[in-house]
């Protein structure tokens, strides 16, 4: 089966066709840069742009940075505010003309990383954290995910935590990725006494890039780089869409 999965970040805006059976792209990504302000009308264009290029006329999964509802927006924080409230399922499928799953993007790319990554087949508690723009969070209890639970906004010394350890802060603040780790592991810490988990996966961007940072981080669960990378997002959201199609 064949579904558009749409990734929504917050530099970007990526697609492309998904095998959901084998959790794999049939095409090469397009990717947009995302509109300043994200606005939504703005960035529902992105998207019909997205679908336009790949002239898709099915179901699409499309992920979102924030809490979503039965398609609506709850949060939005790194995403304009004007989200907050909308059906934001309902706007992108006016745009699109087609039927939309939205969902929260670190929950879409847990689902991909559960059925096809390194977390297929792991039970007990597993938790997903993705490192970029800010830090997207998916829990799952026996491979059944926990949606929304956006762990990057935990407070750690007065801020969310996604404003001390988010890649986004390494680069803003030129880190070196020893003074990185050590915020990772802070926040980390923080996860392991809440939830004690059997494993952490660990994607975004900076994933690509875990031979630098995973050997210094300190965790007494396993922690592992994700291995479907960028393209977590996409698939998962792809996978979530499947409902749609029966």
């Amino acid at each position: 089966m064949e579904i558009l999965g749409i990734d929504i970040g917050g530099s970007g805006v990526k697609g492309a066709p998904v095998d959901v059976e084998k959790g794999v792209l049939l095409a090469e990504r397009q990717r947009i840069s995302t509109p300043q302000p994200p606005i939504p009308d703005a960035l529902g264009n992105v998207v019909a742009e997205v679908v336009k290029h790949f002239k898709w006329q099915g179901p699409i999964g499309c992920t979102f940075p924030g809490v979503i509802k039965a398609g609506v927006v709850y949060t939005a924080a790194n995403i304009d505010e004007a989200w907050i409230g909308l059906n934001g399922q309902k706007l992108l499928e006016e745009k699109t003309g087609c039927l939309v799953m939205l969902l929260n993007d670190a929950d879409a790319a847990g689902i991909a990383e559960m059925q096809f990554g390194v977390g297929k087949g792991r039970q007990g508690i597993v938790i997903m954290l993705t490192f970029g723009t800010g830090i997207g969070s998916a829990i799952f209890v026996d491979g059944r995910l926990v949606p929304n639970t956006e762990f990057g906004h935990m407070e750690i010394r007065g801020k969310d935590a996604e404003h001390r350890a988010a890649d986004r802060v390494r680069t803003e603040k030129e880190l070196s990725w020893e003074k990185w780790a050590e915020r990772v592991n802070e926040f980390l810490g923080r996860m392991e006494l809440l939830f004690s988990p059997d494993l952490f996966i660990i994607g975004g961007g900076v994933s690509k890039k875990h031979d630098k940072f995973l050997p210094l981080l300190q965790t007494r669960a396993e922690i592992v780089p994700a291995q479907l990378l960028n393209e977590a997002g996409m698939i998962g959201a792809a996978i979530a869409a499947r409902v749609l199609a029966q």
